[in-house]
């Protein structure tokens, strides 16, 4: 597992884009934390929804492929709850729900570590292939 999460580390671009830490990487359940940084800012001075969901969605790519099998998104969705702004910490964690041969259903939740208020839920599913992510 240690192998993929380095992999992972290597080839999925948006974790460096947006300095995404690696904080636990388990099947079944990762914990992952991004710092809102001046360049995540939209025009009301509060954290891109983008950005929010970057951290999601990089954190349900991390989950839903440590088992070493090519898995990708088919459906995704989040909910934004409260603001982010800069200079917050915000951790992502996140569940595996229900996961069989070739489907997989997972929860995100991202909160600001300081006060553990939650920011965005997301939810999402994947396509489970037969193929080897290496």
């Amino acid at each position: 597992m240690e192998k993929i999460v380095e992999f992972m580390k290597e080839k999925d671009k948006i974790r460096s884009l947006f300095d995404i830490e690696i904080v636990k990487a388990e099947k079944g359940n990762v914990i992952t934390k991004m710092l809102v940084k001046e360049n995540m800012l939209n025009a009301a001075n509060v954290c891109h929804g983008g950005a929010i969901f970057s951290l999601a969605d990089f954190t349900f790519a991390l989950i839903s492929n440590l088992y070493g099998n090519v898995a990708l998104a088919i459906n995704a969705n989040i909910n934004f709850v409260n603001p982010a702004y800069l200079g917050d910490e915000l951790v992502a964690t996140a569940e595996e729900i229900s996961r069989s041969n070739k489907i997989g259903l997972y929860k995100i939740t991202i909160k600001k570590e300081k006060g553990n208020k939650l920011i965005a839920f997301f939810n999402g599913e994947v396509y489970i292939k037969k193929e080897k992510l290496f």
